[in-house]
């Protein structure tokens, strides 16, 4: 499961470099710019989801249901410790 921008960049790079492709030519194949391609990879944090999304099945990634993937508990806390919490921590 992606907990970051960053994860889900980091993914689409090694699927783009897995199939032999520039990020001028995945840009290209996807109808985005290359700068939003580098940007995405790099994992900076974007609103442009229908953009990433369209990368994503572009190089051949599968996003599925986040609600249906399965997380550990203790996963889940050690990975989302940068979150703040609110009210009384529940």
């Amino acid at each position: 499961m992606f907990r970051s921008a960053r994860d889900f960049g980091a993914v689409v790079r090694e699927k783009r470099k897995g199939l032999g492709w520039t990020q001028t030519e995945l840009a290209a194949r996807s109808g985005t710019g290359e700068r939003f391609i580098v940007e995405l990879e790099s994992g900076k944090p974007s609103c442009q989801l229908e953009k990433a999304l369209i990368v994503a099945r572009t190089v051949g990634m599968e996003i599925g249901d986040l609600k249906t993937a399965p997380v550990t508990p203790t996963a889940l806390d050690d990975d989302l410790g940068f979150l703040p919490i609110f009210g009384d921590g529940r």
